[in-house]
């Protein structure tokens, strides 16, 4: 893969189907100027807007539209660049590609791969991998809060955060080094220069940044939330007050929902994906019991489930035995997961201390709302996010984890300093992951094999 990453490459830079406006992007190390004469028919003025027609090899006009220039470094990807913003027909860009392919055979120009013009911007380190990523999730944001913390994880917000937290975590490095190089000194660096407090205050300094971290994992992951529960507990009928539409059929015969029904919701910008699952009992059938195994596939699957409860039947033998049943089964389901709500309030009063609502008349959606919310570990931060990734996470999480051994180290009397430098030497890797500062080449095919071509 990398063996490729020096040939010129060419796509269609916009997304498939018709529109107003369509562009070819080409990139190169090597000047572009036989590409621009045989498409362009002249020089380009670097980083100016030149309309003039598009050319075939015969010298007619594919057709009429922008060609800009930008030389290197002074591009998206930090090589040669050559944009053509034309009508956003799939022919027209397909003449257009396939002529620039052929004006640059004797480069040796290729289609590009998905996402490799994002993939050289950070070979040629225009972006970090941080960045590179955010350009994927701006791309790809489901709600407006999502799109602003993409926008500002791409200017660099979580790589800014991360590289403050590297500066410090060197500094501490350098005098656990520096007392192991000099161990003849009389005097105690680590004592000196604080270095445990030092540690302290970049453990907390970490722990701002993970939480952050955390926050914007939810606004690009969402939260997947399971409504479970015997049939006609109100499952369907609260996954379409939640949707505000019509979405799963509701009817009081049993069985009605025989698989799962999903939407995607958005609560403060955080995107929830709903999952409405047959309701769970001895199934009849066999259809229904395909259902009801793929309502526990679910449930194990789930962030947060919603176990729910028909007021108009508490205190039923049969239906308390089974409801019992199933909340032996929910056992293995941590209990930060889980959400116990008592439905159907405008029929019946529920039990002291229940969380209940009527999915009928909505009472009661604004509370669980917030509790939804609260069970993934949401809450509002007083600056803007920047959107992150499950791995960002993990990566931070095991970064604290060195922290905290490296503690465990500088506390005991002596220190075990070779001990303490590795703990710490871990942790500085552990952070390097997320800007692709450490073993970024072998991270390229994970990280932009999902990029569409031409981002």
């Amino acid at each position: 893969m990398l063996s490729r990453h020096l040939d010129p490459i060419a796509a269609i830079a916009t997304a498939p189907g018709r529109g107003a406006v369509g562009i070819i992007r080409v990139s190169s190390r090597a000047a572009l100027t036989p590409i621009i004469d045989a498409v362009c028919g002249r020089a380009l003025r670097p980083r100016e807007a030149h309309y003039l027609p598009l050319r075939d090899a015969a010298g007619n006009a594919i057709d009429h539209g922008l060609a800009l220039h930008f030389p290197a470094p002074n591009s998206y990807t930090g090589e040669h660049v050559l944009e053509l913003q034309a009508h956003g027909g799939p022919v027209v860009l397909q003449l257009l590609l396939a002529r620039c392919l052929e004006a640059g055979v004797a480069m040796n120009l290729r289609l590009a791969e998905p996402g490799e013009f994002t993939q050289r911007a950070f070979l040629n380190g225009k972006l970090d991998l941080a960045q590179a990523e955010a350009v994927a999730d701006l791309i790809d944001a489901s709600t407006e809060a999502a799109a602003r913390s993409a926008g500002r994880a791409l200017s660099g917000a979580l790589s800014h955060e991360v590289g403050v937290l590297r500066d410090a975590l060197i500094q501490l490095r350098m005098l656990v080094e520096a007392t192991l190089d000099f161990p003849e000194e009389e005097i105690d660096f680590l004592q000196q220069a604080d270095a445990f407090g030092r540690l302290q205050r970049l453990t907390a300094q970490l722990d701002t940044v993970l939480d952050r971290t955390r926050q914007g994992a939810l606004l690009r992951e969402g939260i997947k939330i399971v409504l479970a529960g015997q049939p006609n507990v109100g499952k369907s009928s609260l996954l379409n007050a939640l949707a505000g539409a019509e979405l799963a059929i509701v009817t009081p015969i049993a069985g009605t929902t025989r698989d799962k029904v999903s939407e995607t919701i958005q609560i403060e910008g955080v995107p929830l994906h709903i999952i409405d699952t047959a309701g769970l009992r001895e199934a009849s059938d066999e259809v229904e019991r395909i259902g009801v195994a793929r309502s526990w596939a679910a449930i194990a699957e789930a962030d947060v489930v919603l176990f729910l409860h028909d007021l108009t039947r508490v205190g039923l033998p049969d239906y308390e035995a089974e409801d019992e049943r199933i909340r032996t089964r929910l056992a293995d389901v941590d209990p930060a997961r889980l959400i116990e709500i008592y439905n159907k309030a405008d029929a019946a009063s529920a039990p002291p201390g229940a969380q209940s609502l009527s999915a009928k008349t909505g009472d009661g959606l604004a509370e669980l709302r917030s509790s939804l919310l609260e069970h993934a570990g949401w809450h509002a931060v007083p600056e803007g996010l920047f959107i992150a990734r499950e791995r960002h996470v993990q990566a931070l999480r095991r970064t604290r984890d060195h922290l905290t051994l490296a503690r465990e180290v500088i506390e005991q009397s002596p220190p075990a300093l070779d001990l303490l430098a590795e703990e710490l030497r871990l942790a500085h890797d552990a952070l390097g992951e997320i800007t692709g500062a450490f073993s970024a080449d072998d991270l390229l095919g994970v990280i932009f094999s999902s990029f569409c071509i031409g981002k």
